[in-house]
């Protein structure tokens, strides 16, 4: 049977019993955020990727497709964003292909709250998605045990209440294109400087009716590194030598030149 194998639980449990230490999962950051505007939706997402304290990736992209018109942010564990949205993403292009139709945003949301609620929480994908079908703009959070919100505007991750501060304070309705790019973008950097999880630069993706999507990858890049104030490159004799030694080493022979004893 497909799928994850949760074979080892019972071992798990035992040694975990007798005070063995067990394997804990890591702590991951992120900031993502979707909003609505009048003909569309806009989703965005930090590029730094985590493990524990350590950034792992600078400028990881968290934003995925999964049709044309349709994509989706991805918090969580790095490993389970990206597959859970390629395995869905090509079920929806299987799907499209059955129906002979443009899959609907619903569906897509659909397919990715009933896989996650198999594994109850096991996969640690948390997403935005977002899309344009023939009914309109959509925008759905889902989280890693299934459940999922609808609304105008939503935050998901480590730093989703930085963002959803600026969201709260800054959303109208019928935004045009450029508001809601701001907006999501301002969000985005609120959860960058706020919260350490979170950080780099801000990714974006528009979606309007009747348009593909628009992937803008690195639309804004606040931490840009700055150049060194001076060269620490030293030239030769700049170190003092205080002590001297040379060996001098005896060269191995050739083989031809060798004697062997009888």
């Amino acid at each position: 049977m497909a799928g994850l194998s949760f074979d080892n639980y019972q071992r798990n449990q035992f040694l975990s019993a007798k005070g063995y230490q067990t394997p804990k999962a890591t702590s991951t950051g992120t900031t993502i955020v979707g909003c609505k505007f009048k003909g569309g939706v806009v989703i965005a997402a930090d590029t730094r990727a985590t493990a524990g304290p350590i950034v792992a990736d600078k400028n990881c992209e968290k934003l995925h497709r999964l049709a044309p018109k349709i994509w989706c942010a991805g918090a969580g564990t790095a490993a389970d964003t990206e597959m859970v949205t390629q395995l869905i993403g090509s079920n929806l292009e299987l799907h499209s292909m059955s129906i002979k139709r443009e899959p609907r945003v619903v569906t897509a949301m659909t397919m990715l709250k009933q896989h996650l609620f198999k594994y109850q929480g096991h996969i640690g994908a948390y997403l935005i998605v977002a899309g344009v079908d023939p009914s309109g703009s959509h925008l759905f959070s889902i989280h890693a045990h299934g459940s999922t919100d609808i609304g105008y505007y939503l935050s998901l991750g480590s730093g989703s209440l930085a963002a959803m501060a600026v969201l709260e304070s800054n959303w109208k309705e019928d935004m045009t294109k450029e508001e809601a790019m701001k907006l999501c973008s301002d969000a985005i950097q609120a959860g960058i400087w706020n919260d350490l999880g979170s950080g780099s630069n801000v990714d974006l993706c528009v979606m309007e009716a009747g348009k593909n999507a628009v992937l803008h990858r690195n639309y804004l890049t606040p931490n840009i590194r700055e150049a060194k104030a001076r060269s620490y490159k030293f030239e030769r004799g700049t170190t003092a030598i205080l002590k001297q030694s040379i060996y001098n080493l005896v060269d191995v022979q050739d083989a031809e030149t060798m004697e062997v004893d009888a």
